[in-house]
């Protein structure tokens, strides 16, 4: 399940990615106020920008900010990538989502791969699954 739905997104026509996606399990996303529909937007967190989503024309800014509402994805300090031991060696940070499932306009999904291994023995017996990707 993502926090983000497809109603934000749809005005999205692509994503750009600033590394190579493969390697990754999952990657944070977030739905930044942002003073443009494109290009690289300045990055505040810790941590790094491995990519954000480029928005078409028919976009619209908020009114009162002059912002538009856009994607970015990022991996903090203690994410999987960089300490594979650590904090989530299994599972994943509730905004993560495997980076294989995004496209413009989807949020995305976890899957057993963004969440470290197979499903735990809770979602067995529960009968609950996720996607393989």
């Amino acid at each position: 399940m993502s926090l983000i739905n497809e109603g934000n997104l749809s005005h999205e026509i692509a994503l750009e990615w600033l590394e190579d996606i493969s390697d990754l399990d999952y990657v944070r996303q977030s739905l930044d106020r942002l003073p443009t529909r494109k290009g690289k937007p300045a990055y505040h967190r810790d941590g790094r920008m491995v990519g954000y989503a480029i928005l078409g024309r028919t976009a619209k800014a908020a009114p009162a900010s002059g912002t538009f509402h856009r994607r970015v994805f990022w991996l903090a300090p203690h994410d999987r990538d960089t300490l594979p031991d650590g904090q989530y060696s299994t599972g994943a940070p509730l905004e993560s989502v495997d980076p294989r499932t995004l496209e413009p306009g989807k949020p995305g999904h976890k899957t057993e791969r963004s969440e470290g291994g197979p499903p735990s023995p809770a979602m067995v017996a529960l009968g609950l699954t996720l996607p393989k990707a």
